[in-house]
């Protein structure tokens, strides 16, 4: 059994169980949290209560999730863009579409899926079944380099490079509008969008966790810019949240950018992981990776 607290901040008071819960990031579906709730293993302030229980600020919330079944996730021979490998470590560029792990009802033609064929048994256990090998994540439509841990040890040292923001990640992105500074630091406290559970959003302090994202211009283009975004931390949907909070969102961004696009023929959001460095975690040495742009990107550049 595994034992959740929480405590409601004042901005989500009103919201409904049920809701809030779902948009915690606890891996856990809003049906799931549903039955949890009506066979009481929900409580609220020590008190049983229904899905449509509204919250208040500073109400105390304790779940008991019951233990999980291992779902079946089975090697796919997916064929994999490798761009390092040695006996600790793997460094992949991932491709537009692809969910990096599996999730609930989601359990096939994930990155995780590619790799257990490809590893076999040789992937990090410490995150579970769901998640072998994973250090940190790219979103489904973004494109470009992710790490990946074969051996247990490798995997602490990287989750410590990572927390301790010692980790290079540099993406590439095309913004919407002309960038007024040639080089931009965007800082804010990135948390749940108050307005829309779905997305995350700038708020205040104390609100969120820090986040620090540095923005260079590569290009201006025909009502665009072509940039280069350097993480100094690495929160869900950092590079797009701090974009869109200044004006300049990407691309083709669904969640954070306009719902209709000028561009005709546009494949998403143009946001591409292109480099990534690290200390090997047995040698010592700076390992760097860059993944090339993907052909889409650079024909929307040739065509902007």
């Amino acid at each position: 059994m595994k034992n959740i607290s929480l405590i409601v901040e004042y901005s989500d008071e009103g919201e409904r169980l049920d809701r809030y819960l779902a948009a915690q990031e606890l891996s856990l579906s809003r049906s799931y949290i549903q039955k949890i709730i009506a066979s009481g293993g929900v409580l609220v302030n020590n008190t049983p209560v229904k899905s449509s229980f509204r919250l208040h600020g500073e109400d105390t919330i304790r779940i008991a999730v019951p233990p999980e079944q291992e779902p079946d996730i089975r090697p796919e021979n997916i064929p994999l863009d490798i761009l390092f490998e040695d006996d600790q470590v793997l460094v992949v560029n991932k491709p537009k579409g692809m969910v990096v792990h599996p999730s609930a009802g989601h359990t096939e033609h994930t990155l995780v899926n590619a790799l257990l064929y490809h590893c076999h048994d040789s992937l990090s256990g410490i995150n579970g079944v769901l998640r072998p090998g994973i250090v940190h994540r790219i979103d489904k439509d973004t494109t470009g380099a992710l790490v990946v841990c074969k051996t247990d040890e490798a995997h602490r040292f990287l989750a410590e490079q990572l927390a301790e923001h010692r980790i290079t990640r540099e993406y590439r992105a095309i913004i919407t509008g002309h960038l007024p500074k040639e080089e931009l630091t965007i800082s804010g406290n990135i948390g749940r969008d108050p307005k829309d559970r779905k997305k995350m959003a700038v708020v205040p302090d104390p609100s969120g966790k820090p986040a620090v994202t540095h923005v260079r211009v590569l290009k201006y283009l025909n009502g665009y810019t072509y940039v280069s975004c350097r993480l100094e931390t690495g929160r869900t949907h950092q590079i797009r949240v701090h974009l869109s909070h200044t004006g300049f969102p990407v691309l083709g961004d669904p969640l954070y950018g306009p719902r209709k696009s000028p561009v005709p023929h546009l494949e998403g959001q143009t946001l591409h992981a292109m480099t990534l460095g690290f200390i090997h975690p047995v040698s010592g040495m700076q390992i760097f990776c860059e993944a090339p742009l993907p052909g889409y990107f650079q024909k929307l550049l040739r065509v902007l």
